[in-house]
């Protein structure tokens, strides 16, 4: 249940104070995506239109909202561009909606593509008017192999990005963008806090041996670390014959608390951002200022300016 505005009485002689703010709503999405991008899209736009009817101001989807490849010569044949046809779609949707956009990864071809015939995986940020306003490349690659169980090289088509992206001012709060892998490092989580993060973004497309066990325990760890929220958005259930997904798109306040999450199947889950309690989380256990550069050195993303 969300707050509503209440009105002052009429019978009283004095106007009552200001009714209390409302706070920013987030939406986490949770699909299903397979080779078919037109279907992808139909889903996640009645998701994002769903979530600006309910009047969320931040729509988050997961890894692969675009597609998901049946193999890697497919995936490299979906690829597109930013300044492509796909992408072009979402700043519409965007436009029409009225709301951010956070999608991530999306496969994109970069202007090296001519080259070196690899993608990167790409989280973009749209803003209301369709805006291109930040794009993060993913650093860390999920080269694993789980002996009878997953198997997954990524590095083996994608090139990994060279940069962490400074947090973005949202209506819902300043924004860091990583994908799914960088879960496993609080480094990059850290790095993004010190440069003023208060929302941590990984959008993910966990397997289920992976996300039955590390998935929940990890997102709340970066939350407790770092004192932000934590927004996940995820990939669910059979995505095509040789591939199926953990699920379980949730938020995680500043405290490690779950405070939303979905169930099985294509859905959103949603969550109050109320930065006032974060702050106070943060002036009540002061980790930030109680860190010993001195002894381990200091976390910090390269150009990224510390915000105290």
């Amino acid at each position: 249940m969300y707050p509503t505005l209440c009105r002052s009485s009429p019978h009283l002689p004095h106007a009552m104070a200001d009714p209390p703010r409302l706070k920013p709503l987030v939406a986490v999405g949770q699909v299903t995506s397979t080779p078919d991008k037109e279907l992808n899209f139909a889903v996640c736009a009645g998701l994002v239109r769903e979530a600006a009817h309910r009047g969320a101001c931040l729509v988050s989807l997961p890894e692969g909202f675009d597609y998901i490849g049946f193999n890697t010569a497919q995936t490299l044949t979906l690829a597109e561009g930013l300044d492509g046809d796909l992408m072009g779609r979402y700043a519409e949707l965007a436009k029409e909606c009225g709301v951010w956009l956070s999608l991530g990864g999306f496969h994109e071809r970069g202007q090296d593509w001519p080259t070196t015939q690899r993608i990167y995986n790409c989280h973009v940020l749209l803003d209301p008017a369709g805006n291109i306003v930040a794009a993060y490349r993913k650093t860390h690659l999920c080269d694993v192999e789980l002996e009878g169980r997953v198997t997954m090289k990524e590095s083996s088509f994608t090139n990994p990005g060279t940069e962490i992206v400074a947090p973005i001012s949202t209506p819902a709060g300043k924004l860091g963008l990583s994908i799914c892998y960088d879960l496993r490092f609080p480094e990059i989580s850290l790095a993004l806090r010190r440069a003023g993060a208060e929302i941590l973004t990984y959008p993910s497309a966990f397997t289920v041996p992976t996300g039955s066990a590390h998935w929940e325990v990890l997102l709340r760890a970066r939350a407790i670390e770092s004192q932000c929220y934590v927004v996940a958005a995820a990939q669910t259930g059979k995505n095509h014959e040789h591939r199926t997904s953990y699920g379980h798109a949730l938020v995680v306040d500043p405290w490690g608390a779950v405070v939303a999450q979905c169930h099985e199947g294509t859905g959103l889950c949603y969550a109050e951002i109320d930065l006032d309690y974060l702050h106070r989380i943060r002036q009540e256990i002061p980790v930030h200022s109680h860190r010993r550069p001195d002894l381990y050195g200091t976390v910090a993303a390269t150009g990224l300016a510390p915000v105290p």
